[in-house]
């Protein structure tokens, strides 16, 4: 069984028992839940960074990465470098994260915020709408094309935006439909962990334009987005470069200066 195996098997049994912990009422009671979204494709389209910048504080191939770090401080920190977005981890087991950390971020920024998570069941977009998020994630590759049809319809239905991703062709094929706003393609194989922007330089000629492209994992230096640029790409989701270090935000600004000169 790989990670991805593991991470998906957990996570059905962590969804059944928050489901009996907190009813979908009681989501959809939130004050956070009648919220006007804000939409990341937008800003994206409008962006010359384009940096969606993440809040990541483990990961299963990197071990700890930074676990110090208050992430009321990162969102305003990267909201104050000018990143067009930022991404929640809100996985527990696996990557340290939680829903708290989607709402301290919702609490401290008005940056749209996406919820990233292995999402598999229509209870964790709702938790995402009443936590603050305004996008989700939906990862093809533990999904069949049915699952992606449902929840990304679902999600539209509450004014969620969503970001698709797929590592290859076979889950692209299954994945392209109109109730996506983002196509993410992830560098890195969630099976092996190896990386390589291949991956997205490959796939970006089969993502219809109608989508924002999005390029994941991997990408630590301004030359890489330079070079994804002239694929298509308007969005660069960059996590560990930032939070390895004692200031995201601050490395954020210098990252972002650097690829406007």
């Amino acid at each position: 069984m790989n990670i991805l195996d593991s991470i998906t098997r957990d996570k059905i049994k962590e969804v059944e028992l928050r489901k009996k912990l907190i009813p979908k009422k009681q989501l959809e009671q939130s004050v956070l839940f009648q919220r006007e979204t804000i939409s990341l494709a937008d800003k994206l389209r409008q962006s010359t960074s384009g940096i969606i910048a993440e809040h990541k504080r483990r990961s299963p191939s990197k071990s700890v990465i930074n676990s110090s770090l208050n992430v009321f401080d990162v969102a305003i920190g990267y909201q104050n470098a000018g990143v067009c977005g930022m991404s929640v981890l809100t996985d527990g087991k696996y990557f340290g994260g939680s829903l708290d950390d989607l709402l301290t971020s919702r609490a401290s920024c008005r940056l749209p915020l996406l919820r990233k998570e292995f999402i598999i069941d229509e209870y964790q977009i709702l938790e995402a709408k009443a936590f603050g998020a305004d996008v989700i994630l939906l990862i093809a590759a533990i999904l069949t094309k049915d699952d992606i049809k449902a929840l990304s319809e679902f999600s539209k239905s509450l004014n969620l935006e969503v970001l698709l991703e797929v590592h290859n062709e076979d889950e692209l094929d299954k994945s392209i439909m109109p109730s996506l706003d983002m196509l993410g393609v992830n560098n890195r194989n969630l099976k092996t962990f190896d990386v390589s922007l291949e991956t997205s330089k490959t796939l970006s000629a089969l993502i219809p334009d109608e989508f924002i492209k999005v390029s994941e994992s991997g990408i630590s230096n301004v030359d890489a987005i330079k070079t994804l640029r002239t694929y298509g790409y308007q969005g660069f989701l960059i996590g560990e470069n930032f939070m390895k270090t004692e200031d995201p935000g601050t490395n954020a600004k210098a990252f972002i200066n650097k690829l406007d000169n």
